[in-house]
């Protein structure tokens, strides 16, 4: 059958398999980007290696990487709202922009854990990192319903009628999902550089758009899955949202300009540049929390203060700290636990704030350097 020239107001069932030519991508400039983005993966796998607390690490950088995300669709709060909701358990969060990050992040580990094992991506663990990110419990969109997305919706001024509409049809995009998945997980049939697989499969995920709602976060969060998959990363340590987010025109216009043009060059080393500034942005990011730990180690030791049985990681995890977030098998009781935090508030570490009928303790140079910007990306 021969192919139809495209068309933005007619669902695109031609959409082109993967992977394209390499004379649409490849050549010098994109190669040298390719080499820089998997030297800054390396090092950032390489310090996360030997880290102590891994898990630590796991909880800032994906808090921070839904917080993104969830931005990047016009859901958004303050980091200081964030964190300190945080601080409740998670029960206790009303509905709203901080649930939904949460659902994100929730929907990360629920992908990370699912996929770890195996090391390969399924059908049945995309869906279900949808369904953690929307709270629902319904699958693709229904193959009746056909959709489009106009420019007013997507950047706020009307160019023109429809900018595009994804494949539409009974079996459609079933179809595309599992030759997406066999691109992804398939080395021997396709054989192309993790980071390339990693920019074609965003992109073509987000033009099948096989969900109601909610595809943008499913594919950032099956982006960064996929490096963990293929080795270059061993956690999820790569907020990639953060870039995006201050880069959020080229996101959205570039697959536009890739659907027309074919330009996968232009779409590629975008989605390196994601990949390096985030990598290098999270490596000094983990430096700076390391450094911090580690003064308060030492100022907790020479003032020989007898919070030393406390575990200073749990200092790290939220700028945010009530008293029952430090309970352990070292800390037992409530009041212990407010007895060291006033210690370290006598030190400087800490300060107090009245929240409704309690107190609690805030570490404001952890907020610093997780609501610090890279300034490249501003």
């Amino acid at each position: 059958m021969p192919v139809q020239p495209y068309d933005r107001r007619v669902p695109f069932n031609q959409l082109p398999p993967l992977p394209p030519d390499p004379k649409r991508y490849l050549d010098n400039q994109l190669t040298n980007k390719l080499a820089l983005a998997s030297r800054q993966l390396a090092e950032l796998k390489g310090l996360v290696s030997q880290l102590p607390n891994q898990s630590l690490f796991i909880n800032v950088v994906t808090l921070r990487e839904a917080k993104a995300s969830c931005a990047i669709e016009d859901i958004v709060t303050t980091n200081d709202a964030l964190y300190k909701a945080l601080s409740y358990q998670d029960e206790d969060i009303p509905e709203g922009p901080v649930k939904e990050i949460l659902r994100y992040r929730d929907a990360l580990l629920v992908g990370y854990r699912a996929t770890k094992p195996e090391g390969w991506m399924t059908f049945d663990v995309l869906i279900s990192m949808y369904q953690t990110v929307m709270q629902s419990d319904n699958g693709l969109r229904p193959h009746q319903t056909k959709i489009s997305f106009d420019k007013m919706r997507s950047w706020g001024t009307l160019v023109a009628d429809t900018v595009y509409t994804p494949p539409h049809g009974e079996g459609v995009v079933e179809q595309m999902l599992e030759d997406l998945i066999e691109f992804l997980d398939d080395d021997v049939k396709y054989p192309l550089d993790p980071l390339l697989k990693v920019a074609m499969g965003h992109y073509q995920l987000e033009a099948i758009h096989p969900f109601p709602d909610g595809n943008g976060r499913t594919g950032r969060i099956l982006c960064i899955l996929y490096l963990i998959q293929k080795q270059l990363l061993d956690i999820p340590v790569l907020p990639l949202s953060t870039y995006i987010l201050q880069n959020k025109e080229t996101y959205f216009l570039d697959p536009l300009c890739l659907m027309e043009a074919k330009n996968w060059k232009r779409w590629i080393l975008y989605m390196l540049e994601v990949i390096s500034q985030s990598a290098e942005y999270t490596t000094h990011k983990i430096k700076q929390i390391q450094a911090m730990m580690e003064k308060t180690e030492r100022t907790v030791r020479e003032r020989g203060l007898p919070a030393t049985r406390l575990e200073i990681s749990r200092l790290i995890e939220l700028p945010y700290i009530r008293p029952k977030n430090l309970l352990s098998d070292r800390i037992k009781s409530i009041n212990t636990a407010k007895k060291y935090l006033t210690e370290l508030e006598a030190a400087g570490m800490l300060t107090k704030e009245k929240a409704g009928k309690e107190y609690i303790w805030f570490n404001r140079e952890l907020m610093n350097i997780l609501s610090e910007a890279k300034s490249e990306y501003v």
